[in-house]
């Protein structure tokens, strides 16, 4: 499966920050007991490269993606770890060429007309809306969105349990990424047995949101 079609059937990115690269294998078994197989595990953290590749070497049917890139040198390094797509905080014409050049799927932020143009003229299926909830919510991006189908969008910033079902009922949202079932301090207290249950729960929620 297409890595955004995938994305979509979850309708969830949990987005990680790893401290430690040993908290990579068990963090990825609880999103899968959570049956949420999918992570963005972004480049905040010098642990980030190794811990793609210890979540997609222990678990190679988990769909993992670098977040927060910044630089053709991360893609490079995201991509040679294992991550199957890219997603960027802005648009950089740069990462976004350079990885349009070697057919990686990427969704770099938008926030702007401007920035959304440049995504349809490289013929992007989907970008990152960020971030969603300072930038005015569902509201603002139904207003931005609208001279711009089929583009579809990936919403990050300030998304939760409370608020994240009306941005999931628009048929134009690929998925919602968040990390408040994968936050920091539960990571580093080795608290997996809770973010299996978070993650189990967003599962529901999206169901729930997409009836």
């Amino acid at each position: 499966m297409n890595p955004l079609d995938a994305i979509h059937a979850t309708g969830i990115v949990p987005v990680v920050a790893l401290p430690d690269p040993g908290h990579a294998v068990p963090l990825a078994q609880a999103l899968v007991d959570g049956e949420l197989p999918v992570a963005e595990v972004t480049f905040r953290t010098p642990a980030a490269a190794e811990g793609i590749g210890l979540m997609t070497r222990h678990f190679p049917d988990m769909l993992v993606g670098a977040g927060t890139v910044l630089t053709t040198d991360q893609v490079d390094a995201a991509v040679d770890a294992g991550a199957a797509f890219i997603v960027a905080p802005g648009f950089d014409p740069v990462v976004v060429d350079y990885c349009l050049e070697r057919s990686i799927p990427v969704m770099p932020g938008v926030a702007t007309a401007s920035e959304l143009t440049q995504a349809v003229l490289r013929e992007l299926p989907a970008v990152k809306f960020f971030p969603a909830e300072a930038m005015g919510g569902l509201k603002t991006l139904k207003s931005l969105a609208a001279p711009f189908r089929p583009m579809r969008f990936m919403v990050t910033g300030g998304l939760s349990m409370d608020n994240m079902a009306p941005y999931l009922a628009w048929d134009r949202i690929l998925a919602v990424g968040g990390s408040w079932m994968v936050t920091r301090r539960l990571v580093v207290d080795g608290h997996f047995a809770r973010i299996r249950t978070l993650a189990a729960e967003a599962v529901q929620a999206v169901r729930k949101a997409r009836a």
